[in-house]
């Protein structure tokens, strides 16, 4: 058979009021663009004329403006999971416009496998590479591609020639069974794989292939300044301790991190940091920093969902391919995040956190409590299964209106049975063996920032001994005084 190539429009009317639509890639990397903006378009179009148009999502992680972006504003989108992180999209959530559930990032293929949530109709994917056969190469990211194809009526594919079919051989393509059948998931080293090099489908299902020419939408990460690079140097120099004290083998760990300007500050500093060996990742996200480690051969290996990367570095990667792939490999996000795998590896993980409180629980998606901000993402998966797990925050927001550690979380992620080691950019906490109240003043004394140090003192004198002493009265006191006054220095205990 040939395959059926179409505009992104033409393709667009593939997809019907009600379908529920499985996206390709991670990140706005590999995620599809053409075409999710045609569909967009054609909402626009049918809202205009009195008719209905609503679809179902489900992504790798998050994605671009032209897919998350274009869809929110045309509102296109009925329901959506499992990560976000579009502006447009986040307004739509929050006025409960679109309904969504956030979701470990390690269990949404298996939870559409188990029939846990509706079944995709559509898979809307990127690839480098498809062919009459039914192989489909994806590019710079992988996510969730194998289950929706499989288990879709439908694929539409982006053939983007932005993204050259010499990626091919960079992607690692396996889907355990399910249930009674799995058996452990074959990853012993970070290197190791295990599947194959695409997705192979029934050509029959390929509906539709759209020639693109498009690079992926990574913006820039904030640079790094003073208090990011404090933050890293500190995650550096407790490593460099626990190694010391034999706490971490003299061949180091894989490291897990997170995305962001914190987590390349972290990588820079570790790379940076003599006392610390060359390592590798073992992680979802790999981006800009990792590439640079890479070059200089701090980082030897690295294992991924996607690659997170702007486009100058993605096109050094395409220009020596042959370098990159014997260092990189790219996953679905059911093994990259895979909690089997990150215990049996003994990964140290390293992830941001958006509020913590004195007793070592997280917050990592809710702002005060409410307002959705993007997704738990990864975090969970690796957190819960880590050898050692480390969650770093500035220690306060808004030019010191907010503290980034309160006397209580406002919405829980991670709990401290978790979370072993707190990081801001003025200290360490170590809350290994530590009772709640050791923990609080471990906290109080090393990560929180000097004016609001008094304060968490205060709290806890408020609250009547026990063995995690709160003020229930007064547990969110300095939420309520940003939301009432914009600076929680104004909270009276």
């Amino acid at each position: 058979m040939s395959l059926p190539f179409m505009s992104a429009a033409e393709a667009a009317q593939l997809v019907r009021n009600g379908d529920v639509v499985g996206m390709g890639g991670f990140t706005p990397a590999g995620a599809p663009k053409e075409v999710p903006t045609a569909i967009a378009h054609m909402a626009q179009e049918m809202h205009a004329r009195g008719e209905e148009f609503k679809i179902g999502i489900y992504t790798g992680a998050s994605t671009g403006d032209s897919c998350d972006g274009e869809l929110s504003r045309a509102q296109a989108i009925s329901f959506r999971s499992p990560y976000q992180s579009s502006k447009d999209m986040r307004t739509e959530l929050n006025a409960q416009h679109i309904h969504y559930f956030d979701m470990h990032l390690s269990e949404l293929a298996q939870d559409l496998r188990y029939g846990f949530l509706p079944r995709p109709t559509v898979a809307i994917v990127e690839a480098c590479e498809v062919n009459e056969r039914g192989e489909i190469v994806p590019t710079a990211g992988v996510g969730i591609i194998p289950t929706i194809c499989r288990m879709a009526d439908k694929i539409i594919v982006e053939l983007n020639e932005a993204m050259p079919a010499v990626m091919r051989g960079m992607h690692d393509i396996y889907e355990p069974a399910d249930p009674p059948m799995r058996r452990e998931i074959p990853v012993y080293h970070v290197g190791d794989r295990i599947g194959t090099d695409c997705v192979r489908v029934d050509p029959k299902k390929i509906a539709a292939v759209v020639k693109t020419n498009r690079p992926n939408e990574v913006g820039k990460f904030t640079p790094s300044d003073e208090t990011t690079e404090k933050i890293g140097a500190n995650v550096a120099q407790f490593l460099e301790d626990e190694m010391r004290g034999g706490r971490i083998p003299k061949q180091f760990l894989p490291i897990q991190s997170g995305v962001g300007n914190i987590a390349n500050a972290v990588l820079k500093a570790l790379g940076e940091n003599p006392h610390i060996p060359p390592f590798t990742m073992y992680t979802e996200v790999i981006q800009d920093s990792v590439i640079g480690l890479m070059k200089e051969g701090r980082v030897t290996f690295a294992s991924g969902c996607s690659l997170t990367i702007g486009a100058d570095l993605l096109q050094d990667i395409i220009d020596h391919i042959d370098f990159f792939k014997s260092r990189i490999v790219l996953r679905p996000q059911e093994i990259s995040n895979n909690p089997e795998v990150a215990r049996r590896l003994g990964l140290i993980t390293i992830n941001t956190a958006l509020e913590a409180d004195i007793f070592g629980n997280i917050n990592s998606t809710h702002v005060c409590g409410t307002k959705m901000m993007n997704g738990i993402g990864g975090s969970g998966d690796f957190t819960r299964n880590a050898y050692i797990s480390i969650f770093t925050t500035p220690s306060t927001a808004k030019g010191g209106a907010i503290s980034s550690i309160v006397p209580m979380v406002s919405h829980l992620d991670h709990s401290e049975h978790s979370v072993k080691v707190l990081i801001t950019e003025q200290g360490i906490a170590d809350l290994r063996g530590k009772s709640p109240i050791q923990r609080a003043h471990a906290i109080i004394d090393n990560c929180v920032a000097p004016e609001y140090k008094d304060m968490m003192r205060a709290y806890l004198a408020s609250a009547k001994t026990a063995h995690t002493p709160h003020n229930l009265s007064l547990a969110l006191a300095m939420h309520e005084e940003f939301l009432r006054s914009g600076d929680m220095r104004n909270t009276k205990f």
